[in-house]
């Protein structure tokens, strides 16, 4: 397994529309991993910006009416082009603007990943979930008694989209409609800080432009080595130090990370 080299190798330039909240911290994980972001919103910039790219991440984190135009002639930029194309719906199913959106862009753009927390892809599956501002409510936790029927609806959402269907919580799962990647990698203290999901989209665009030919693994590897990298970073906490230093310490973590390391630390089973 040589996933995170081939990154390095190939350093695919990311072009990503995402949120003011972490804007800053998505682009130090797409360097961390070897590959070049680049951050470009505005409505007149993004065709060129996006064409000169290899993948292009859209995040409706903080959404507002000049971002919307921005992530459509983004989009079907990208998809003019072949590019990789990835959807982080953040907070859908928490205002009908951003529901509305997410499920447009869907409509009118091919992505070939969709990545979000239970609750967001629960909604845009039309399952009713129940988000909690950005963040899955409690009552769309999935667990040992729900796991199987989740994996089957998230293949048949997958099949029905087209796209890799990726969920993270306490459990994630990386679909594409025929295998799904149950993922056990993560830890507890990642909820304490913002931006990790924000950062794993932008990190999976880059792992699976590089691995286009095996987007499915491609797209399970990036989900494995986020979670590692929390579980890395945990290890490397001084006593007094809180939830900024570890932010930090997951880049770090991302950066030095191997493939060796990755092999060693994923922890994944396939259904």
């Amino acid at each position: 397994m040589e996933i995170i080299k081939n990154v390095r190798q190939k350093m695919p330039l990311v072009h990503c529309i995402t949120n003011y909240v972490t804007v800053n911290d998505v682009a130090n994980i797409v360097l961390a991993c070897g590959a070049s972001p680049i951050m470009s919103d505005d409505k007149k910039d993004v065709e060129d910006i996006t064409s000169i790219c290899n993948g292009l991440c859209i995040n409706i984190g903080t959404l507002n009416a000049r971002t919307i135009k921005s992530m459509f002639i983004a989009g079907k930029k990208a998809q003019s082009l072949n590019h990789v194309l990835v959807l982080d719906p953040v907070g859908a199913g928490a205002s009908r603007l951003r529901t509305r959106t997410a499920v447009k862009l869907m409509k009118k753009i091919h992505f070939d990943v969709i990545r979000g927390n239970i609750s967001e892809i629960k909604t845009l599956a039309g399952k009713s979930g129940m988000t909690k501002g950005v963040d899955a409510d409690s009552s769309d936790e999935v667990n040992e008694k729900n796991l199987e029927a989740t994996v089957e609806w998230l293949k048949d959402f997958s099949r029905k989209t087209g796209s890799i269907i990726a969920v993270t919580g306490k459990i994630d799962f990386v679909t594409d409609g025929q295998k799904c990647f149950v993922i056990r990698n993560g830890d507890a203290l990642m909820k304490s800080i913002t931006g990790t999901g924000c950062q794993l989209s932008a990190l999976l665009t880059a792992f699976v432009c590089a691995g286009k030919e095996n987007s499915l693994e491609a797209a399970a590897m990036a989900v494995c080595v986020m979670g590692l990298a929390g579980e890395i970073a945990k290890t490397h906490l001084a006593e007094y130090e809180g939830n900024a230093t570890y932010a930090k310490r997951i880049i770090d973590a991302v950066n030095n990370m191997t493939d060796e390391e990755l092999e060693d630390g994923a922890k994944y089973e396939v259904r």
